[in-house]
């Protein structure tokens, strides 16, 4: 292996010329050199085609310092607020700051309850975007601009939850999540017979309806005849509905000795709980956070789901590159692994 690696060594590496630059992107070798030598009078698209032919091709000459955040990376996501999109865009930034001058990553914030607005920033971008990573609610006007955009001919990735199914996707299993909720909770109340709840933030993800359906289909499936789940409530994460709702249904139904939280709050639940007496309920929610392991530690939660947003940024910024034909890694297809998390391994 070392000999044939130093007789491949011998051989003159081909020189990339214009030529090749201007057939790999499609246009002249004129166009080619004005835009390598910073003239301008090149619309951006194609300003955009022939880097990305040079960068490909690996063409020798150093591009301009014009050229620099040419490649521009639009990552939409939702509520800053949250613990999770807080860690989410904390990784987006660490990974755009290890990238070259010649790409950009900007992260735009939309509200996620004005699902015209959002449709309508996916289709009106403030500017030119070379490839789109958006955590998509599944309402129809945003998935129709979602796939416009792909029809554009750009890279989009969905990163969390995927409303467009035969889009690229970045993010965990979320229906197994649903699943791994159910088998744990089953099992460890197997002789305790009782009801189940689960909470979410509403129907406008359809990665938090995924949990909701492996969830049910574990129990309907493997689940004892001595479990009964009986209801979904949508608290829109809010720390307030979250509890009036749990309250609720614990008056309704005495009950229940199992919570399955699919979203994201997780402090109004916390308090609901640990006011609730000495017998507490089986809780699995998710995100690992500051608090959630306290509640771990403390025994009010069962087990945590966490997502590992650090590597579904990681990965999505790999694909749009990869569909870019910036990089040449080639990037799992895999979904994301969730990590289950107890008192025990925190």
């Amino acid at each position: 292996m070392f000999c044939c690696a130093r007789l491949r060594s011998r051989w003159p590496v081909t020189k990339v010329t214009l030529k090749d630059v201007a057939r790999e992107a499609g246009v002249g070798t004129a166009t080619v050199e004005r835009v390598l030598n910073g003239r301008g009078g090149v619309r951006p698209e194609t300003v955009e085609k022939v880097f990305v032919a040079a960068r490909r091709l690996e063409y020798r000459q150093s591009l301009q310092v014009a050229h620099r955040g040419l490649i521009r990376i639009e990552v939409i996501l939702v509520r800053p607020e949250t613990h999770f999109y807080s860690r989410l865009n904390r990784a987006f930034e660490r990974i755009a700051a290890s990238l070259d001058d010649s790409i950009v990553v900007h992260r735009t914030f939309v509200r996620e309850d004005e699902p015209a607005q959002f449709a309508r920033y996916i289709a009106n971008p403030t500017a030119r975007r070379s490839a789109l990573i958006v955590v998509a609610p599944d309402h129809v006007d945003v998935v129709t601009s979602v796939r416009k955009a792909a029809d554009l001919g750009i890279p989009v990735v969905q990163i969390m939850t995927r409303p467009a199914p035969e889009l690229p996707y970045v993010g965990i299993d979320n229906y197994a999540a649903g699943r791994t909720a159910a088998h744990y909770m089953s099992g460890m109340l197997a002789k305790r017979p009782g009801s189940f709840v689960a909470l979410c933030h509403s129907g406008a993800y359809e990665n938090h309806k995924e949990r909701i359906r492996g969830f049910s289909a574990y129990l309907a499936e493997r689940g004892s005849n001595e479990h009964r789940f009986i209801e979904v409530m949508f608290d829109l994460d809010d720390e307030h509905n979250a509890m009036e709702l749990l309250r609720s249904a614990l008056r309704r139904e005495p009950g229940i000795i199992g919570v399955y939280t699919a979203g994201g709050d997780n402090k109004g639940i916390a308090r609901v709980i640990e006011a609730g007496g000495t017998e507490l309920p089986f809780w699995v929610g998710h995100e690992l956070t500051a608090e959630t392991q306290d509640y771990l530690r403390r025994g009010i939660m069962s087990i945590v789901l966490d997502q590992a947003p650090e590597v579904q940024a990681r990965r999505s910024i790999d694909l749009a590159l990869n569909r870019l034909g910036l990089i040449e890694v080639e990037v799992s297809a895999e979904p994301v692994r969730f990590l289950t998390i107890t008192s025990e391994n925190l």
